[in-house]
């Protein structure tokens, strides 16, 4: 509960909710997943309850936003550095937690000093390469 009060938001029962189905939650959610999940518990809560805690949070820097599928935005609680694969067939989106020391030229870089990277790698998973669609 104390993480919950971290965020700053008012705790009512659907933000608590929201934010219990965020908390661990490695399958980088769209806001639709998180809404059809949350509102079987909330079936009156709005989608726009969902979408505006949402943002409050990554406002707040205590959730990620993920640009990776252009279909909708998905969400990454774990705000710490890490990178994604992406199965181009399924969207699956899986968390890399590996450093990858890359240097950009300088003559690219030019006068912007780097503080971080987020590699995307994309491929194709097993059950989708398995699969006779």
């Amino acid at each position: 509960m104390e993480k919950l009060k971290e965020t700053g938001l008012k705790l009512t029962p659907q933000r608590i909710a929201i934010l219990r189905y965020l908390d661990g939650n490695t399958g980088h959610p769209s806001a639709e997943d998180i809404y059809k999940a949350v509102s079987k518990k909330f079936p009156t809560m709005s989608f726009a309850t969902v979408y505006n805690t949402l943002e409050t949070l990554r406002q707040r820097g205590t959730l990620l936003e993920l640009t990776i599928d252009p279909g909708r935005k998905r969400f990454d609680p774990n705000t710490e550095p890490h990178h994604h694969l992406i199965c181009l067939r399924c969207k699956r989106i899986v968390d890399i937690h590996n450093a990858y020391a890359l240097k950009v030229p300088d003559e690219m870089r030019g006068d912007i000093e780097i503080t971080g990277n987020h590699i995307e790698f994309y491929g194709i998973c097993q059950k989708c390469r398995s699969s006779k669609d």
